[in-house]
C-alpha cells in the first residue's frame, strides 16, 4: 500500500507543508508506506501538447513522454495507491507547478474515448484514491464570494474521472508571514489572523491527518 504527497507550495515547512505531513501521517498510521515531494525541488514544465500519449500504437500510448526530472515522480503517483496534492492559493488557483504536474499525471492517463454508454473510458484499471488540500489567505465566508469553491472543483472533478476517486480539504485564513510588520500588508491584522491561527489551523491538521487515514482506508477495502 504506497501513498504519495506532492508540495506544489515553494514554501517547506509551511501551511501546505504541515497540512501534508499530517496527512501523511494519518496514512502512514493506517498501514501505507509514504513519501514526500516537493515540487519546487524539480525543474520541469506542464503539458506541451504533443499528444505522444495517444497514439495508439506508440510506446508512450498513456504514459507522458516528455522526459524530464519530473518523470519518475509521475512513474511514483501511477504506481500509488493514494495520491494526496497540496497548494496554497495564488490569484485564486493553485500553484503554477501543481498545476503542471496535475496536467502531466493526468492527461496521458485520460482516454478521448467512451464506452457504449458515453462514459469516459479510464486508461487505469483501478482507483487511485486521490486528494487535493488547498490553504488560502482567503477567509471561509469570503470564498464562495470569489468563487473559489467553483474553480477548485474542477480539479477535483477532473482527478475523480481519471482517477475514480478525488476529495478536497481547505485550509482558510491561514498565517503568511512570522512577522506582518515587516510587510505591506495592512489590509490584514496580524492580531486577527494569529487568533484564528491559534484556534483552527490544529483543526485543519486533524482534518489532514483524518483525510490521510480514511484514503487508505477506502484503497483498502
Amino acid at each position: 500500500m504506497k501513498a504519495l504527497f506532492v508540495n506544489g507550495s515553494p514554501r517547506k515547512n509551511w501551511n501546505t507543508h504541515k497540512m501534508l505531513e499530517s496527512a501523511m501521517k494519518g496514512a502512514a498510521d493506517s498501514g501505507a508506506e509514504t513519501e514526500l515531494i516537493h515540487l519546487y525541488d524539480f525543474n520541469f514544465k506542464g503539458c506541451v501538447s504533443c499528444f505522444a500519449c495517444k497514439l495508439k500504437t506508440a510506446k508512450t500510448h498513456g504514459l507522458c513522454a516528455v522526459k524530464d526530472s519530473l518523470t519518475p515522480v509521475l512513474e511514483k503517483a501511477l504506481h500509488s495507491d493514494v495520491i494526496v496534492m497540496g497548494s496554497p492559493i495564488y490569484f485564486s488557483y493553485p500553484t503554477g507547478m501543481f498545476r503542471s504536474f496535475f496536467e502531466r499525471l493526468l492527461f496521458p492517463i485520460m482516454k478521448y474515448s467512451n464506452d457504449e454508454n458515453g462514459n469516459r473510458i479510464r486508461e487505469i484499471d483501478r482507483t487511485i484514491y486521490s486528494a487535493m488540500i488547498y490553504t488560502m489567505n482567503c477567509t471561509e465566508d469570503l470564498a464562495p464570494k470569489i468563487h473559489y469553491p467553483e474553480y477548485l472543483e474542477a480539479n477535483e472533478t477532473a482527478a475523480k474521472i481519471v482517477l475514480g476517486y478525488c476529495e478536497t480539504l481547505c485550509a482558510y485564513n491561514t498565517y503568511q508571514f512570522r512577522d506582518y510588520s515587516k510587510y505591506e500588508a495592512n489590509m490584514f491584522s496580524e492580531e486577527v489572523k494569529k487568533k484564528y491561527q491559534d484556534e483552527h489551523f490544529a483543526i485543519d491538521l486533524q482534518n489532514a491527518y483524518d483525510l490521510g487515514k480514511r484514503l487508505v482506508e477506502k484503497a483498502k477495502a
